[in-house]
């Protein structure tokens, strides 16, 4: 998993850099006009390393992590 980004022209989402491989499922996160999302590049390396672990079902899920925050 990767992040890319880019921006709307005409529609049309043009990303930053490498394209991605046709067919290629991609999720878009739009912040409001009044929010920002940026991160820092430790952010983004450390974003996506927990999509690898995730990836790999390292996790816990939300059903565990209430019943551990509830004792």
């Amino acid at each position: 998993m990767r992040i890319a980004t880019g921006k709307v022209i005409h529609g049309k989402l043009e990303l930053d850099g490498d394209s991605l491989e046709e067919g290629s499922v991609v999720t878009v996160l739009v912040p409001e006009p009044d929010e920002t999302f940026e991160l820092t590049s430790d952010e983004e390396i450390a974003l996506e390393e927990s999509l690898e672990q995730a990836a790999k079902g390292q996790f816990v899920d939300s059903e565990a992590l209430l019943r551990e925050l509830r004792q």
